[in-house]
């Protein structure tokens, strides 16, 4: 069954695909999700340059989306952990093929026999490792 917009469109399902997970701190934090529950610091730590606002932002337009969820661990101290839901975690194959696109396509030739052929990961490439 085709989805129309409220005024009759037809809609995309890869365009609305990347309207709900497209910015690129969106990826970046479902792709660190990926290795399991985290907390915002955690979160912040991982992803250089991200700031905590935009993580915040970002964290809160993720849970609207119903790809995460956020957990209240304790009130005192406060502490919050993040987990992707089900809808988060069937984005894995994505990533995955997002993966090996980005090998094929974007790390130097080098890079990518060392990644493909010995099995040892460079620095850059241990972040593309969930």
């Amino acid at each position: 069954m085709i989805k129309t917009s409220p005024d009759g469109e037809q809609l995309c399902p890869i365009v609305e695909s990347i309207k709900a997970i497209g910015s690129m701190w969106r990826l970046i934090v479902v792709r660190y999700l990926m290795e399991g529950e985290k907390g915002f610091n955690e979160l912040l730590r991982s992803s250089p340059g991200l700031h905590a606002k935009t993580l915040s932002r970002t964290l809160k337009q993720l849970e609207a989306q119903g790809i995460v969820e956020r957990l209240v661990v304790s009130t005192r101290p406060f502490s919050v952990r993040y987990r992707l839901t089900p809808k988060g975690e069937a984005l894995r194959p994505v990533f995955e093929a997002l993966r090996e696109w980005g090998r094929a396509w974007l790390l130097p030739a080098e890079q990518r026999a060392s990644a493909v052929l010995s099995g040892v990961k460079r620095q850059k490439l241990d972040i593309c490792e969930a």
